[in-house]
């Protein structure tokens, strides 16, 4: 069991405590990152681009852009991402794309620093989450999750696993135990939409642009709360509320057993089974790193195509100041700085989860604060999570998810403002 303490304490260490370097207080990871960044600047745009040409094809080698129609829109997209990468790196095109705000800033500031931190996260993340931590925590924290999020016990590892690794990999474990009848439709569709999010590497991102590393924990702990209360409220209100409670068809229904004696002994003993069907260190931080790799192909792509998209139609048409205004009524009530600034930038999070940020970069602390939460509590975006969800077997469509959206950011609004006034 040394593992356990060694492995999780090193993982905790990488990401959650921040460290003073070369005049800079950050976690670990951004140290690295920053680092890589600093020291091998000229390469950089090269390997962003092979990622980039990897994630292109990969949808066609494999044969995953014709499973759906959705999925072959996004591989178009994935296409029109190469072709603009291609483009920044060559230095030719239109002039509009070399403007400061537009390719240079999305493949500066997000495609190259994201092609570097999932990798090298997902190394560090192997160990926080591939040696019993995430089962101890999930089975101490089962007696809350039916009361507060209708959801098993056993989905609180899930959640944990969701929010602090990726929505991919939560959104694969979530299908994988609907489908061999553990969860419902709804306890399902209520763990997809509520708790996978970005990943911790991709909050770094989103501190880093809007300059809230010097605060990280402070960050990611109250986008933890918000997020997790905001999933409290949805599950019981539509389209949640309404879904059905039946279990996937052709499995077996396995409702939860209770846990009966010392809570603290059930946790340690999962925790022990983790650690014994743990991977070696040396194939886990692999395995994961492949996959690291992998979603990165998937990622880059995208905010060269719907992200730049969003940013074109930011800049050139008012499609989102007329989304923004959903949300301009209660960012005005609740009295935050440039409330209109801050409801486009919300209305930007359907598209791509890191444009708000890129909208509110010169604004000041409170709202760069509420807009890194929101982008994150939203969950819901057509970049990459909703294509991921839509290729899974849980029965929510595409409708339910943009409602869901609207609904998740005006109460993260509401929920995240009078936090942001108090701590601020």
């Amino acid at each position: 069991m040394w593992k356990f303490f060694v492995y999780s304490i090193i993982g905790a260490f990488m990401f959650f405590i921040p460290i003073t370097l070369v005049g800079k207080n950050s976690i670990m990871l951004d140290h690295i990152v920053t680092f890589i960044q600093t020291h091998a600047t000229s390469a950089l745009p090269y390997y962003a681009l092979a990622i980039i040409a990897a994630g292109a094809i990969y949808p066609f080698v494999s044969g995953k852009w014709k499973k759906s129609n959705v999925n072959t829109i996004f591989s178009l997209f994935n296409i029109i991402g190469l072709i603009v990468g291609i483009m920044l790196v060559f230095q030719f095109g239109p002039a509009w794309l070399f403007e400061p705000n537009m390719g240079p800033f999305l493949f500066d500031k997000l495609v190259i620093p994201v092609g570097l931190l999932v990798p090298i996260g997902a190394a560090f993340l192997a160990l926080l989450v591939g040696y019993g931590f995430l089962e101890f925590v999930g089975v101490l924290a089962k007696p809350i999750m039916r009361p507060i999020w209708k959801s098993p016990g056993r989905s609180s590892i899930d959640a944990v696993a969701s929010f602090v690794g990726s929505y991919s990999l939560g959104l694969l474990i979530t299908n994988r135990i609907y489908k061999e009848g553990k969860y419902t439709a709804r306890e399902a569709a209520i763990i997809a939409t509520g708790f996978s999010t970005v990943s911790a590497t991709f909050m770094v991102i989103v501190a880093k642009t809007l300059g809230l590393m010097e605060m990280w924990n402070t960050f990611f702990w109250v986008t933890l709360v918000v997020t997790f209360a905001v999933t409290a409220i949805t599950v019981r209100i539509p389209p949640l509320s309404k879904m059905k409670d039946t279990y996937y068809e052709g499995s077996t229904p396995q409702p939860e057993a209770e846990i009966t004696g010392s809570r603290f002994a059930a946790a340690w003993s999962e925790a022990k089974v983790t650690v014994a069907n743990a991977p070696g260190l040396l194939e886990n931080i692999r395995v994961n790193v492949r996959d690291g790799l992998v979603m990165a192909m998937a990622i880059l792509p995208s905010i060269l195509s719907v992200g730049l998209l969003g940013l074109v139609l930011a800049e050139y048409t008012p499609i989102f100041d007329w989304i923004g205004y959903i949300f301009y009524p209660f960012t005005l009530a609740l009295q935050l700085p440039e409330p209109m600034l801050i409801a486009k930038a919300s209305a930007l999070g359907i598209a791509e989860m890191f444009l708000p940020a890129l909208l509110v970069t010169e604004s000041v602390l409170i709202v760069k604060f509420v807009v890194a939460v929101v982008s994150i509590s939203g969950i819901i975006f057509f970049s990459a999570f909703i294509p991921c969800v839509v290729s899974t077997e849980i029965p929510i469509s595409i409708p339910q998810l943009v409602m869901l959206w609207v609904v998740r950011v005006i109460l993260t609004l509401i929920i995240v403002t009078p936090i942001a006034y108090l701590i601020l």
